[in-house]
């Protein structure tokens, strides 16, 4: 490559030097970048002011003491004036003469880049030719001999300007083509539309941000676009940023499911600029990080409350049992101390559910088939339910083995089925409805035949301590499977149909780690983990090749391409992380699963949920093997 760039320099310098022209450039540090021959010969200049890096300020101090300017009065004044010039360098056209009476156009011409190209051109023949023509014209007009001295000199001077012109056009092609492929690199779609509503550029990356949408999309209409569901849906921002306001929206595109944020940017000459982003990661994200920080503030809030008010419990259980255990009681005590001490223990009940929802709880997700889940939860839900009450089951196909915390999933599952039992009596029939949506959610529907909820509950159905069902309800079940659900990055809602109440119940999908009975590339930094780890995949069947850091580990897999898994901690040893191996990786890579010891709110334990499946230290060999299918699977 090197050699390559030489014979490269080497031939364009040899053809600088056979133009008749002098050519130098300096760059904004007014230092030579290049020369050619003619430069060095035109001015007689040594050859450390030809060699790039020479000084501008060293070249004109050596040309007035050449006497290259004639006799110069200051020389130091000259030479400041010199560079003040160069530094606020404008494009120009002139013509001198040298002392030594030979005359020279000079035609310079600013970098985009800062510095600039000026070009010399001996041009005494052509002024001899003009002098000679008014000697030898007696019978011109001196009117004539002058428009054509001065039709020359514009000539040439419009030659200069048409050259510059060129090269501006050239370098503003060049500066277009550099900013398009920028913003094609970019993962959003940036547009402009006119004040009627039309597309005057893109980056054709909109069918990337909102799947299903056109990408060459110049001269169409917005609504023509975007579909009337989401254009309505963006009215009002339209017509904010046509007047004048800058506005921000986010909005879920039905068909695909995707979180969409776009900003609308007025232009003062006319219309809007249109930034478009797919933020549905972030808010899945984001979601987990406000759920778990409301968790660490209310249990910071109840924990001592908690404390107080279960040492209050215990004292009145224990007073209680004391005075059931007194001789001579009345006759109508013993219901009432039977009374306080049921009202005592459903108060130790109630503090245990306060503290499971706001006690920390690390996500445990495992490689769960969605068919097998929804038929042991059927089987635990059966029992509990009236005999002239059914239960329906409806699973989607296309979901394939994905990674849950399948405790959280049958825990809130189970919890909505009951709710609807409890809300239609004796009879009546649940329908429980599972389906991918795309590769962003997975969706559960619970819906029953019963009254439906009330309007109160619609709308405080998910607040602590709401309950429709009087001293039966605590008024935590819903709550609880909200937290669970928001804890995963999922969402929960709540409505009603025709027929009665409706829950849907959504997780990010996540397709399970296919196994390999192949390589195995661990990734720890840590000798005594790393032979632990080691021991668990070698006991599942798997070879390993072992590294220590990050740039160890892309060595690896350039030179062995048979690694059929990557397991990687996330924190390693030397600037990059197991996040950043994964970033390094391109198509065709084998899976990956992250492993690390990070609280589930640290920002790289987040970062990784998006990149990968992420195994929370302390781990067994069966909660590695948890992780894995030997299912045909993507990659998170």
């Amino acid at each position: 490559m090197e050699r390559s760039e030489d014979h490269t320099k080497s031939m364009t310098t040899s053809g600088l030097n056979l133009i008749a022209q002098a050519l130098s450039i300096y760059d904004s540090n007014l230092r030579l970048v290049l020369s050619n021959a003619p430069f060095q010969t035109m001015f007689q200049l040594p050859d450390a002011l030809v060699t790039p890096g020479a000084a501008f300020s060293e070249t004109v101090e050596h040309l007035i003491h050449s006497g290259e300017y004639g006799h110069v009065e200051n020389p130091q004044t000259f030479l400041e004036e010199r560079l003040r010039q160069a530094r606020a360098f404008q494009p120009h056209y002139m013509e001198r003469t040298r002392s030594n009476g030979r005359t020279i156009s000079v035609e310079g011409s600013p970098l985009p880049d800062g510095g600039w190209v000026t070009v010399y051109t001996d041009i005494s023949a052509t002024k001899a030719q003009e002098s000679l023509l008014r000697a030898h014209a007696g019978a011109l007009s001196e009117q004539l001999l002058a428009h054509t001295e001065q039709l020359s000199r514009s000539n040439r001077k419009l030659a200069a300007m048409i050259t510059t012109l060129e090269e501006t056009k050239r370098q503003l092609t060049a500066s277009e083509a550099r900013a398009r492929l920028t913003t094609e690199m970019v993962p959003a779609h940036i547009a402009h539309v006119d004040a009627q509503g039309y597309y005057t550029y893109s980056n054709r990356r909109l069918s990337t941000i909102i799947p299903g949408r056109p990408s060459d999309i110049l001269g169409r209409h917005l609504r023509d676009v975007l579909g009337d569901a989401i254009h309505s849906r963006i009215s009002s921002s339209l017509a904010s940023a046509f007047s004048g306001t800058a506005t921000l929206q986010e909005f879920t595109e039905a068909a695909s499911a995707h979180r969409i944020r776009t900003a609308f940017t007025p232009d003062l000459q006319g219309g809007i600029y249109i930034l478009t982003m797919d933020i549905t990661e972030e808010t899945q994200t984001r979601t987990t990080l406000q759920q778990t920080r409301r968790r660490a503030l209310a249990a910071q809030m109840i924990s001592g409350l908690a404390h107080d008010f279960s040492n209050l419990l215990t004292i009145i259980l224990g007073l209680q049992s004391r005075l059931g255990r007194l001789p001579d009681l009345p006759r109508d005590a013993a219901p009432l101390i039977e009374g306080t001490l049921s009202a005592a223990r459903r108060g130790g009940t109630l503090l245990q559910s306060i503290a499971q929802m706001t006690g920390p709880r690390t996500l445990r997700p495992v490689v769960t088939d969605i068919e097998v889940l929804m038929r042991d939860l059927v089987t635990l839900a059966e029992p509990a339910l009236p005999h002239a009450m059914k239960l329906t089951l409806n699973v989607g196909g296309g979901i394939g083995p994905v990674l849950l915390d399948r405790g959280i999933v049958q825990d809130s599952l189970l919890n909505l089925v009951l709710n609807a039992r409890d809300a239609m009596g004796t009879a009546g029939e649940i329908t429980l409805r599972v389906r991918r949506v795309h590769d962003t959610w997975i969706e559960w529907q619970v819906s029953d035949t019963g009254p439906g909820f009330s309007p109160d509950a619609l709308s405080k159905g998910l607040d602590p301590f709401f309950t429709t069902k009087g001293a039966e309800g605590s008024g935590l079940g819903l709550p609880m499977v909200y937290d669970m659900i928001k804890i995963s990055g999922g969402d929960l809602r709540l409505s009603n149909t025709a027929t009665g109440a409706h829950v849907t119940l959504r997780l990010p999908y996540r397709a399970a780690v296919p196994a390999t009975t192949g390589l195995t590339l661990l990734v720890e930094d840590r000798d005594d983990l790393r032979a632990v780890v080691r021991d668990m995949l070698m006991d599942l069947g798997q070879s390993v090749i072992e590294a220590a850091s990050a740039d160890e580990a892309t060595a690896l897999l350039a030179d062995l391409p048979d690694i059929g898994l990557i397991l990687s901690d996330i924190q390693l040893e030397g600037e990059a992380t197991g996040i950043d191996l994964v970033r390094r990786l391109g198509k065709g890579a084998p899976p990956v699963v992250l492993m690390t010891s990070l609280p589930p709110d640290a920002p790289l334990f987040l970062e990784a949920q998006k990149r990968a499946p992420v195994l929370c230290k302390p781990f067994t060999r069966d909660d590695l093997a948890s992780l894995i299918t030997r299912r045909e699977a993507v990659v998170l």
